[in-house]
């Protein structure tokens, strides 16, 4: 079964197209060298010893290390120290509670024709799940999404320039919310993962408050995020594409599928950054040392010479090697929760809902990291 989009080369995907062709290795707006084929993005993830994820222009500070802008071996033992808590049968057991969770938003948002999805549901729904995991559910899960969702969207400012008072103001918020709940639970310890990183010992001993801080940070952050663009771009495809709605509807054996696809053609990341160790040559094209390189993940998702018909949406693509958890080291530690969380979610909307179509005028917000801040939706029932 196929489905053909006719908005599929709107926006920045026939400028995908053109670099794929013709310069898929080049400087682009800011300076930093971007790389538009699959097979080049998918080796630059792969080779972290030439592309770097220690990326950051600003000075060190007293802020622990990120997970996701570190190398080898620190990298490594940051990762192993969160990895246990994403495994596919852990995560798996969060099943009654998402789809618990799900329906009762989904209750809520069927009492209105007109709704802004981000709030009803896209946020709301990750957000719920990644707090009961770090054990932080009775904190206000708005105020949570307003942290992350400051911080996130203004990545590249805290990375390479001097971000803004409202951006260190949600930072300085978060730390001292998370470090207040560290704090009490070394007086009393709790099972649940922020509990169990505090008491876990490394070869190096416990992790001080700046490592555990670092781990919150990128848990509520990434945790949530990446579902809610999951999500927004799911309603995209079932708006501009109805059919697929209804094929859900059918057969509800193909949402599996249908998600996939939706991470291939509309990637919650539409890129993400890396720095050379060295002088080196991709593509054919020699690479300076020390230069800023941008793997574009949107456009080598829509390569023709990986995806058969790459501009079309095809239902039940298979294969469908896409690179929306990225690849290599950093591939998305929370790509399962995301996948069950988008399943989830889908199939409550399909159960629910006889149509849902988008009335929000502004649809450049499609192309914000991460996915729009809102999306106004119209529910037919």
């Amino acid at each position: 079964m196929s489905e053909t989009s006719e908005n599929s080369d709107e926006g920045v995907y026939p400028y995908y197209r053109t670099l794929r062709q013709e310069n898929p290795v080049c400087i682009g707006v800011g300076g930093f060298w971007q790389v538009a084929r699959y097979s080049d993005v998918q080796q630059l993830l792969r080779d972290n010893r030439t592309f770097s994820s220690d990326v950051s222009t600003r000075p060190p500070d007293e802020r622990g290390p990120s997970m996701l802008f570190s190398d080898p071996p620190l990298h490594n033992r940051l990762r192993k120290l969160v990895s246990y808590a994403f495994k596919p049968g852990h995560i798996e057991s969060q099943h009654d509670l998402i789809s618990e969770k799900c329906d009762e938003l989904m209750k809520t948002m069927c009492q209105q024709e007109d709704v802004d999805l981000v709030e009803a549901l896209a946020a709301p729904l990750p957000v719920t799940v990644i707090a009961r995991m770090l054990g932080v559910e009775d904190g206000n899960l708005g105020v949570f999404k307003h942290w992350s969702d400051t911080i996130f969207s203004n990545i590249a400012e805290i990375l390479f320039a001097q971000p803004d008072e409202s951006v260190m103001q949600a930072a300085a918020e978060m730390d001292a919310y998370f470090l207040e709940r560290i704090a009490g639970i070394r007086k009393t310890p709790v099972d649940n993962l922020l509990g169990r990183l505090v008491e876990t010992e490394t070869e190096e001993g416990r992790l001080s408050n700046q490592e555990l801080l670092s781990f919150c940070r990128l848990l509520l952050i990434a945790g949530n995020e990446t579902t809610t663009g999951l999500i927004t771009g799911c309603v995209r495809v079932f708006d501009e594409m109805p059919e697929t709605f209804t094929a859900l509807k059918q057969d509800r054996t193909l949402i599996p599928s249908f998600i996939e696809e939706t991470l291939r053609f509309y990637s919650p990341f539409s890129a993400t950054v890396r720095r050379t160790t060295c002088e080196t040559e991709l593509a054919g094209t020699l690479l300076p040392k020390g230069v800023l390189v941008v793997p574009l993940i949107a456009s080598a998702n829509r390569d023709e010479s990986v995806f058969e018909r790459a501009g079309e949406f095809i239902i039940d693509r298979d294969p469908n090697p896409h690179l929306a958890f990225g690849y290599g080291i950093h591939n998305c530690l929370g790509a399962h929760l995301a996948r069950l969380e988008g399943r989830i979610a889908v199939a409550s909307m399909v159960n629910a809902l006889d149509e849902i179509s988008i009335t929000e005028e502004d649809r450049t917000q499609f192309n914000r990291l991460g996915g729009p801040e809102k999306l106004q939706v119209k529910l037919k029932m």
